[in-house]
């Protein structure tokens, strides 16, 4: 399980993960595979301390007021307090985890794992101690990863200044354009193009920088320097900007900072020491302006790098860091700082020695009283030795989760042995770079072996007239189950709090149930972000609630578990074999073999991953065919009084499919099939543990396609009944028309052909041509070769019939005068829009025809009341 923030509470996102790992897990587990689902939550360093910090603030205490150790242990009480809402909640999902296996980043296990890995790595010369660019929260008061920084589009100021050449008169300036005016501070050179025929007579020579007291930079020439680009000068920070630390070390220029870890000027800005930095850019222009050093200010877009924590805007700041090479998924090498300045997470294992420059000396160890040894024996019985303050970034620990959990740097332990390397990771698109990759590159690092052989990753949870993207991946060889047309579609709004179109799954779950919401979530199309919408979760509720009142009609209809004959008949009738299927009447054929033909479609879904697939494909055999249909012909045989054989075969056939139905719906809605599966007789385990339905089972196509003969012939009189609106109680006759072949196996089911059609069971007749009363019957067309006659007289009163559509035809045909009479009209047809007149004529063709249809009705009752 991607272990969720400690401090978090379940969302949408967290539903959309239990939902899809739950159904992978169980049903490996139902297929009979040894299968382990690991739970655990994250210490989410600058979450939690956040959180925390907040909570005394609200009593007036400061972190640095109570110290390190106590303001730990704040936090630790924090966390055995408030730190298991997540975990009950995602329990509400139904997930089936190894909750005894469950984990925290920060348990010792765990916290051993950290340590080594940190050791091994530094002793490969893998992790260092530097200078380092790194985006700096003012208000965290530590560094936060590329990864966290979000960039947005935002309105601000484009300031240009005159940086004079020292030397020079009035005139001789370099003009700079800069959107961070109080870097300035930081400069410590003056670039411009080598080619440059502007400045070309400047290189090498010093600059003023403004406001500084007269402080000289030397300008230097550099090609990189892109002379069409603003005012062709740059001014080069590299204390405060990621690019200028770049070029000042390629050069060797000096790295100056200017800025507090608070966000506040330092000593180094003069008289603006001590000023917060957007403070001192407003009094900073002023200033310029007033000793005539101010060129002009301008709007300018620019790309804000805001703090996901926080929002707020990211300082570039040179700090000492511990750092590890990381291959940045694929694209460049990119050092990853790997150091945190927070008191809450894995204390980095590196100890200083007292009186020694803890830049050049120090000690990693796995423990204490290892670096003290190391300390004495290199300097002496006197050493003392203290340790690092920083912690680790939270995605260190959690890159060697998939190993970590199962007991290593032991690997000899019976879960790593057994389970490493991992199966699958499901996870969401978004941390495939913060997540996904670290435990890629860990899991070869130290064990030889990718950690996971399958990556699902889900999309995310949209507004319901949105849509976007997310992917499923092979790890060995990528695959994109979509098209390319799918990649096309717009993005959609990503759920937030701010857009108010948030849907609370513990609310959803109160109103629609898990069972329902889990379904919903799981419909999506592999590939695709899910439109989450109300009118899908009713809809699912509905079929949560029809999945019930079908398990109620299979558990009324069964006998007693005490009367043991007609349970030894009902348990005597098998269905895995093509000879057993022979002897079943039609509906039973047709069911059993739709059934066996979904759990081989299904569970090939399950294996591809195409959860929508199956839940579609179950939920459309389950109210389409076996609750609509068989459970409605089942009735012919259940009402059957005095035939226990007629009775034997629908009740052993309704428990055989639903709980097979029961099995392939399980992974999807655990707590309703559980609940009626248990409620089911002879249940010897639980169906959680139950075995996963046999694949390859008998079919008959031939009884497929004879029962969709029946059900097109009874649809085709359902609808002439609602077509005259025949009284649903009564019952009518039918002269059914077909060949020898056809006849035989309708005759068959005759009582099935009566019940479902409100037929007159002893007013059914059979014949290979027309009746003779064929001119006064609705005629009906079910399929090749299968028609049949319904007597009008039988159906509806013909003179109330005749008054009603006449009436109808004569409001019909003033409606249609009418339409003619404007299409008529020069005026109308030249003046009015083109889409209003293509409407008119749209709704003229319609009308004429309904027109038509009606006269032909009329004619039809009027000749067979005339016979009458």
């Amino acid at each position: 399980m991607p272990p969720p923030n400690v401090t978090g509470s379940l969302h949408m996102g967290h539903a959309m993960f239990v939902t899809l790992e739950d159904i992978m897990v169980r049903y490996h587990r139902m297929k009979g595979r040894p299968t382990l689902w690991l739970p655990g939550t994250d210490h989410a360093g600058i979450a939690t301390q956040l959180v925390v910090e907040r909570m005394l603030a609200s009593e007036g205490i400061k972190r640095v007021d109570l110290g390190r150790d106590e303001f730990v242990k704040r936090v630790w009480e924090w966390k055995e307090k408030y730190g298991g809402t997540i975990t009950n909640q995602i329990k509400r999902l139904g997930a089936s985890c190894d909750w005894n296996r469950e984990h925290f980043t920060l348990d010792e296990q765990l916290s051993r794992a950290v340590v080594e890995a940190f050791v091994r790595l530094h002793e490969k010369g893998l992790i260092y101690q530097g200078s380092y660019m790194v985006n700096w929260s003012p208000s965290l008061q530590t560094a936060v990863s590329d990864l966290e920084v979000e960039y947005h589009e935002e309105s601000g100021s484009l300031y240009y200044i005159k940086y004079r050449v020292a030397g020079g008169s009035k005139t001789d300036f370099l003009t700079i354009a800069t959107t961070r005016l109080e870097t300035l501070f930081g400069d410590v050179a003056i670039a411009v193009h080598p080619e440059d025929d502007r400045y070309s007579k400047y290189i090498n020579r010093m600059a003023i920088v403004p406001m500084t007291y007269g402080r000289h930079v030397p300008i230097i020439s550099d090609k990189h320097v892109d002379k069409e680009f603003g005012t062709g000068v740059l001014k080069i920070s590299p204390g405060h900007d990621h690019n200028d630390y770049n070029l000042a070390k390629k050069l060797g220029l000096p790295i100056l900072n200017v800025m507090n870890k608070d966000g506040t000027l330092n000593k180094v800005a003069g008289l603006y020491c001590g000023l917060d930095r957007f403070e001192a850019r407003k009094k900073l222009w002023a200033d310029l302006e007033d000793t005539g050093l101010a060129v002009k200010k301008e709007p300018h877009t620019l790309r804000v790098p805001r703090s996901q924590r926080g929002g707020e805007v990211i300082e570039p700041l040179v700090s000492k860091q511990f750092e590890k090479i990381y291959n940045h998924w694929l694209s460049n090498i990119k050092d990853w700082c790997i150091s945190r300045q927070l008191w809450w997470g894995h204390r980095i294992p590196v100890w200083y020695i007292v009186g020694k420059d803890c830049e050049e000396e120090y000690i990693v160890a796995r423990s204490y009283d290892e670096a003290l040894g190391k300390a004495l024996e290199k300097y002496g019985r006197n050493a003392k030795i203290y340790q690092d303050p920083d912690v680790l970034d939270t995605w260190f620990s959690s890159a060697l989760w998939p190993f970590s959990t199962l007991g290593w740097p032991d690997v000899s332990t019976e879960d790593f042995r057994q389970f490493y390397p991992t199966s699958m990771l499901e996870t969401g698109h978004d941390i495939l770079f913060f997540w996904v990759a670290r435990m890629v590159m860990m899991g070869i690092e130290f064990t030889g072996t990718v950690p996971f052989s399958h990556i699902y990753l889900h999309g995310l949870i949209r507004d319901p007239e949105n849509l976007t993207n997310s992917c499923f991946h092979d790890f060995t060889s990528v695959r994109y189950p979509w098209t390319a047309d799918e990649f096309s579609l717009l993005l959609g709004r990503k759920m937030s709090k701010t857009l108010g179109n948030v849907i609370d799954p513990l609310d959803t779950i109160k109103e629609y149930g898990t069972d329902a919401l889990r379904f919903t979530l799981a419909l999506g199309t592999a590939g695709q972000d899910l439109n989450l919408s109300m009118e899908r979760l009713t809809s699912n509720k509905a079929f949560t609630n029809k999945l019930w009142n079908a398990g109620k009609f299979v558990l009324q209809n069964l006998p007693s578990q005490n009367d043991a004959s007609v349970w030894e008949n009902i348990l005597s009738y098998k269905f895995d074999k093509e000879e057993l299927l022979d002897i079943l009447p039609l509906p039973e054929r047709w069911v059993i073999s739709k059934l066996h033909l979904l759990i081989d479609t299904v569970t090939a879904s399950y294996d591809k991953f195409f959860f929508g697939d199956v839940g579609r494909e179950t939920y459309n055999f389950f109210w389409g065919d076996f609750a609509d249909w068989y459970i409605e012909a089942s009735k012919a045989r259940l009402s059957q009084s005095g035939s226990i054989s007629e009775a034997s075969v629908a009740q052993a056939v309704l428990l055989y499919v639903f709980e097979n139905i029961l099995k392939l719906l399980h992974p999807f809605m655990p707590f309703v099939t559980e609940e009626l599966w248990q409620a089911l007789p002879n249940r010897k385990e639980a169906l959680i543990a139950s075995p996963w339905p046999l694949t390859s089972l008998p079919r008959q196509t031939n009884s497929i396609k004879k029962f969709e003969n029946l059900q097109a012939l009874i649809r085709a009189i359902r609808n002439a009944r609602a077509e005259y609106s025949v009284e649903p109680v009564k019952r009518i006759s039918a002269s059914i028309v077909a060949n020898v072949e056809v006849t035989e196996y309708i005759m068959k089911e005759k009582v099935v052909l009566a019940l479902l059609s409100r037929l007159d069971l002893q007013s059914i007749h059979f014949t290979d041509s027309p009746p003779g009363n064929a001119d006064q019957s609705v005629h009906l067309v079910a399929g090749e070769g299968l028609e049949a006659y319904l007597p009008l007289a039988d159906m509806v009163d013909i003179t109330s019939e005749i008054q009603r559509l006449s009436k109808r035809l004569s409001k019909m045909q003033t409606e249609y005068d009418g339409l003619i009479a404007r299409l008529s009209s020069p005026k109308f047809v030249e003046k009015a829009p083109e889409d209003i007149v293509r409407g008119v004529r749209e709704k003229a063709v319609e009308t004429e025809e309904k027109i038509t249809l009606t006269k032909n009705r009329l004619a039809l009752l009027e000749s067979t009341a005339l016979v009458t």
